[in-house]
């Protein structure tokens, strides 16, 4: 009997190991107690207010609020641009925020892809250049870094405007581009802040079907700040920023979110 108990103690202990590391493995973000402040006069002004959330592998989940809300402040400390004042990001199980800067740059240009509302393209470059620039600062090979360029705008139906300038690009093909050169280093995460913002009712619907496809068939957690409520309600979980926190409004109709 002795024994029998103690072999099923093991094989309890393993389950709950397979079951620890499993779970661990599904998650690729965790905010705890996140804060961000800035300060402006001597004053203190709370923004981020130790937020908690768990965002799952190959999930996607759009981020809605009114402005001034702190949804772009968010974004900037989710993406590692900026630092919060106090609490952690855990990405993978990883604090971020404990590496030193060169490695968080590192870890952000391979790891986090970003998509604004402003393309942000370098106007002499094509749209093949502009997509393979990641990839060529980490200095990989031009030629593998315009082929993995070539085949992503394919994949967002530019193939026959490689060679073209951003000037020479419609708003929505320029985002396109943005979205292309966001996926160039194959992230595990990407972030869009207001991605349909600049873009007519048409093109817009273009992107949402976009970050869909890419979702399903890239498995790439994609979070996405919008104003837009038809690019909102696209998402299987939605989150509204209020005063500083996150609230699950998944089941909530969109007259809710933008009230």
């Amino acid at each position: 009997m002795h024994r029998a108990a103690r072999t099923g103690e093991l094989c309890l202990a393993v389950l709950r190991r397979a079951f620890d590391d499993w779970n661990e493995a599904s998650v690729v973000i965790q905010l705890e107690d996140l804060h961000k402040d800035y300060h402006k006069e001597g004053k203190r002004i709370a923004v981020l207010k130790g937020l908690n959330l768990t965002i799952d592998k190959a999930s996607m989940v759009a981020v809605v609020g009114s402005s001034g809300a702190g949804k772009s402040t968010l974004l900037q400390v989710l993406g590692t641009l900026d630092r919060p004042s106090r609490g952690r990001i855990l990405f993978d199980g990883q604090d971020v925020f404990a590496m030193g800067s060169r490695k968080l740059a590192g870890f952000r240009n391979k790891s986090i892809g970003f998509v604004f509302q402003f393309h942000h393209l370098l106007p002499e470059f094509s749209a093949l250049e502009n997509v393979a620039m990641p990839a060529m600062i980490d200095r990989q090979p031009r030629s593998e870094a315009e082929g993995r360029a070539y085949e992503l705008l394919t994949r967002v139906g530019l193939k026959d405007r490689v060679g073209h300038k951003p000037g020479e690009l419609s708003g929505g093909e320029q985002q396109r581009v943005a979205l292309a050169r966001a996926l160039i280093m194959k992230p595990k995460l990407l972030l869009a802040d207001e991605p349909t913002g600049n873009l007519d009712l048409r093109t817009g619907d273009g992107i949402h079907t976009l970050f869909r496809d890419l979702n399903e068939s890239m498995g790439i957690t994609i979070v996405v700040v919008t104003h837009n409520p038809a690019l909102a309600m696209t998402m299987p979980r939605r989150l509204l920023m209020k005063d500083g926190q996150l609230f699950d409004v998944t089941e909530r109709g969109e007259d809710f979110y933008f009230a």
